[in-house]
């Protein structure tokens, strides 16, 4: 039974100060490399101009129907970062463009770039594909975080207007569409700009979109019949793709576009908190259930497709042609976060770890200024027979690039990079959760008592972890320590005494009346572990994955030479750790012994009777580097699954 008075609440971003260590250094590339590299596109390819209005066609490009969520996403990680870290310039960049689009703000509040200036007369006809409500979403969404951030109403007063307009066209009564939308995301937004102003028809707004979709007589079908089209007749084929199929209470598997699916079950799990409806929290649970136990890649990477950017069938997890699209591990974080609040278990924290620290970071380069959009667990970019068809769909494979046509991945990157705090911590009226271990500086109000907690530590390389708590005044309060899925071995000590408790859902709980001075120690163990797949993954039968803590591994060809399809891993191989201070700013590496088949002794034929020629294999010392790190060097091969031997 859904509770919500004593469901955890998540710590703002706001406060939690991270000072150092791991995510530390990428907040500050985020900040001094990314967040201006994002700003300098949306710049230079229109995107913040087109709200100017003075498009005219062939005298320059044409504002896209999803240009404005690029924006909004850019002003939301701005928003983010100055919570924390002031910064006059990005904040000026910001107003310049508030200003813009208040004043292209239709009197009845419609703010969409692409609609006004170059096809006023289609607003609201192709809720389908045209994402309108899509952009509304995300406008509204960094009106909220900017508002919170600056202490700037005007971004936030010109989208409730528009949420006003939209709430007024759009609902069950007479002379309102009955259409929701086509790509979620407004679902969620819609959410927090309740929390924001406490007006209840946003809530509801949100709430009619979850239970109209999927309903008949369909609306797409409708529009579609409306426009003078075949409704049968559309380019995605089937309403699956939009997670529009059936009703949200009817679904049972991830179907369709990934991160569609993400944002729309985000918004789900924020109705359920909000309206206590467990119905939906069951619906939700099979969902995750489906996702995570067939489709989750080990990096926390979701879609497996390229041709619909989502979901294909239950254990096809292709690597070199994987999909895992930046934006969905976004997406998946986003859920994991709302369904924890729903259901207090470490599992959901265990997801957000696993895509934040791989399949998430991988879409932006080390320097922090080019990116990928498809994030592949290998790559074979002198042998690719789709090398030039990933370059375009991908970004590509082979190579981070500065940006992309359809360019969701780097605006939604460093707004989930400058918020990563806002992961870190959940709170109740009795209990402080701790979800991740990294430096920081958090403040918390526990039974109205404040609190703060320092963390020092150099997660993810290595496994100690040191709380000290400071309080106003002697309080009492649960402290629960999450325990990672990937460790089989910890210990806690208590001022300097160990203690001894068993994980409840996955946190180990330290009850008591904590004062300041109080300390906490933690230390995981960091084995250096063998991962193999479900049988029925048949692209990783018979590999392996290297895996150590919660980062996973891969070979580069520029440590380990090229023909890693070729290289195995003996069962018996000894694997060492070491810190590489040297590479990247200092990271954790794995080495040991490997083999290799070397394709130059095989000769001309394409096919040989084993009998005929055997390669015998070469002894070689691989290193392995950080899943997330990839494709940061020089170009070449990558492989994170290794044949077995």
């Amino acid at each position: 039974m859904i509770n919500k008075l004593q469901s955890p609440k998540n710590l703002a971003w706001h406060d939690v100060r991270i000072d150092g260590g791991f995510w530390g250094e990428r907040q500050a590339t985020n900040r001094e490399r990314t967040i201006p590299a994002v700003y300098h596109q949306t710049k230079i390819t229109g995107r913040l101009d087109a709200w100017k209005l003075d498009w005219e066609p062939g005298k320059q490009p044409e504002p896209h129907i999803f240009w404005d969520s690029d924006t909004a996403k850019w002003m939301e990680a701005v928003g983010y970062s100055l919570a924390t870290h002031p910064n006059p310039e990005f904040e000026r960049q910001v107003d310049e463009v508030i200003n813009l689009i208040e004043k292209a703000q239709l009197p009845d509040g419609y703010a969409n770039s692409h609609f006004i200036a170059v096809e006023p007369e289609n607003r609201w006809r192709n809720l389908r594909d045209q994402h309108e409500l899509y952009c509304a979403g995300h406008l509204i969404e960094a009106a909220v975080t900017y508002s919170h951030a600056t202490g700037k109403r005007k971004l936030l007063d010109i989208l409730c207007r528009y949420a006003d307009h939209i709430d007024s066209t759009f609902g069950p009564n007479d002379r309102q569409k009955r259409g929701y939308p086509g790509h979620p995301e407004l679902e969620l937004a819609l959410v927090r700009l309740f929390r924001a102003t406490g007006e209840q028809r946003y809530l509801n707004l949100s709430k009619y979109f979850i239970d109209e979709r999927g309903q008949q007589p369909h609306y797409y079908h409708q529009e579609a019949l409306e426009r003078g089209e075949d409704p049968l007749n559309f380019w995605a084929k089937t309403f699956a793709y939009y997670q529009a199929h059936q009703p949200i209470r009817e679904q049972t598997t991830l179907t369709g576009h990934s991160v569609r699916a993400l944002y729309l079950y985000s918004g789900v799990a924020d109705i359920a908190l909000e309206t206590g409806d467990d119905v939906l929290l069951d619906v939700l649970h099979t969902l995750w259930d489906n996702l995570t136990q067939h489709m989750l890649y080990i990096t926390g990477g979701v879609g497996s497709t390229h041709t619909n950017e989502g979901f294909s069938f239950a254990y096809d997890l292709p690597n070199e042609m994987a999909y895992s699209e930046t934006c969905a591990s976004i997406a998946l974080i986003y859920w994991a976060q709302r369904m924890f609040c729903l259901d207090p278990d470490s599992r959901y924290l265990d997801v957000i770890e696993r895509a934040l620290y791989n399949a998430m970071l991988s879409g932006v380069s080390y320097e922090g200024s080019l990116f990928f959009q498809a994030n592949p667990l290998s790559s074979y970019p002198n042998v690719s027979p789709y090398g030039h068809w990933n370059s375009v769909m991908t970004g590509p494979h082979h190579h981070r690039t500065e940006w992309f046509d359809v360019a969701c991945c780097p605006s939604n990157l460093a707004r989930l990079v400058a918020s990563v705090g806002g992961y870190f911590y959940s709170v109740t009226p009795t209990r402080v959760y701790v979800h991740l271990y990294n430096q920081n500086r958090s403040q918390v109000l526990v039974g109205g008592n404040p609190v703060q907690i320092e963390q020092q530590t150099d997660y993810p390389w290595n496994g100690d972890v040191h709380l000290t708590i400071t309080t106003a005044r002697p309080t009492r309060f649960e402290l629960a320590l999450r325990i990672p899925h990937w460790c089989h071995d910890f210990r806690i000590g208590l001022n300097g005494v160990g203690i001894s408790r068993e994980p409840e859902r996955g946190y180990v709980v330290i009850e008591r009346e904590w004062q300041t001075g109080d300390t906490v120690t933690v230390t995981f163990a960091m084995s250096i572990e063998r991962i193999v797949s479900h049988p029925q993954v048949r692209q990783d039968a018979g590999r392996v994955a290297l895996q150590r803590g919660p980062i996973i591994y891969c070979l580069e060809e520029v440590d380990n030479g090229a023909a890693l399809a070729n290289v195995s891993l003996p069962s018996d191989a000894q694997l060492t750790y070491d810190f590489d201070s040297n590479l990247f700013g200092g990271v954790g590496t794995i080495s040991g012994d490997a083999l290799r088949a070397d394709p130059a002794q095989w000769g001309g034929e394409l096919y040989l009777a084993e009998s005929v020629r055997k390669i015998p294999p070469t002894p070689f010392t691989f290193k392995a580097i950080p899943y997330c790190f990839w494709a940061n060097r020089q170009l070449g091969e990558m492989r994170v699954w290794l044949l077995k031997s």
